[in-house]
């Protein structure tokens, strides 16, 4: 049994190792090189609908557009939903294509701060007022609708964009200053902490990291077996690592902390005998 638990813990470790090409693989589903738009599904990550290359539609733009026209979006809330509840942080952690950027500059060896836990509630804020109160009330001409603003649509859609209209020869649009700004504020804070949009002000991690504390897969934390070394803490750059809780709504599932043996990846399917159970079991079977 604890050889068991060891190969699974190891092979969570193991598969850390791999998030890197797993990213990369997502961000060519996500920017499909033939072209092929299919902007009537809603993909579960963060990526704007505009880009040139863009496959699915925006989930965030998505919300916000239909609250501008006083319409809910049914199609966007259930792929949210089905993703959040099956897979929680792991969205953010494997598969989004503006974290895949964050995580890249990152790796840039900088100093790294980390910000203060209490500024992670501001993807709330900005879920509420930005990408839902601010269309419903006063459309998507707002100087403070979401879509004008964001960043991830600025390097997906906006810079592409004039880049390709200056190289045509064609008049060229600018990017807007606030949301050059933005940009410029976000990719130079890329540098000096890891994630800065995703963990401060991301609606869509919002939503995902919510889904954490109820989702079919997680984190767990072996209790019994953990020594308070603090070795889940150190590995995790994102958050405070899994000691405390292994839903917690920081988490975006990176499985760095995997790479401690008493934290797994585990689902709601799996069956595990408390730890005295365990304990029992394992003096019987030595016994024997």
């Amino acid at each position: 049994m604890a050889m068991a638990k060891k190969k699974y813990q190891s092979l969570a470790g193991r598969l850390a190792a791999w998030r890197i090409w797993v990213q990369a693989t997502f961000l060519l589903a996500w920017l499909d090189p033939l072209m092929m738009r299919v902007h009537t599904f809603c993909s579960p990550v963060f990526h704007c609908h505009s880009c040139p290359l863009a496959t699915f539609a925006c989930p965030i733009g998505v919300l916000a557009n239909f609250s501008a026209i006083h319409v809910f979006p049914f199609l966007a809330v259930g792929a949210l939903l089905t993703t959040g509840v099956l897979l929680g942080g792991f969205i953010c952690g494997w598969v989004c294509p503006f974290g895949f950027l964050q995580d890249l500059v990152g790796r840039i060896p900088t100093p790294k701060f980390e910000l203060p836990g209490w500024m992670r509630h501001f993807r709330f804020v900005v879920l509420a007022i930005l990408v839902l109160a601010i269309p419903y009330m006063f459309g998507e001409e707002h100087a403070l609708f979401f879509c004008r603003l964001c960043p991830a649509g600025a390097v997906e859609a906006a810079v592409p964009n004039t880049v390709r209209l200056a190289a045509t020869g064609q008049e060229v649009v600018w990017p807007t200053i606030a949301k050059s700004s933005i940009l410029g504020v976000f990719l130079v804070a890329m540098f000096f902490t890891w994630r800065p949009w995703c963990t401060v002000f991301c609606p869509l991690g919002a939503i995902f990291s919510l889904c954490n504390l109820f989702s079919f897969v997680f984190i767990r934390v072996h209790k019994e077996d953990c020594n308070d070394c603090g070795r889940c803490e150190k590995l995790c750059r994102y958050g405070g690592g899994p000691r405390q809780k292994g839903g917690d709504m920081q988490c975006i599932r990176c499985l760095d902390c995997a790479n401690c043996n008493q934290v797994a990846v585990s689902s709601i399917l799996s069956r595990e005998p408390a730890p005295s159970a365990a304990k029992e079991l394992v003096n019987i079977e030595s016994t024997n």
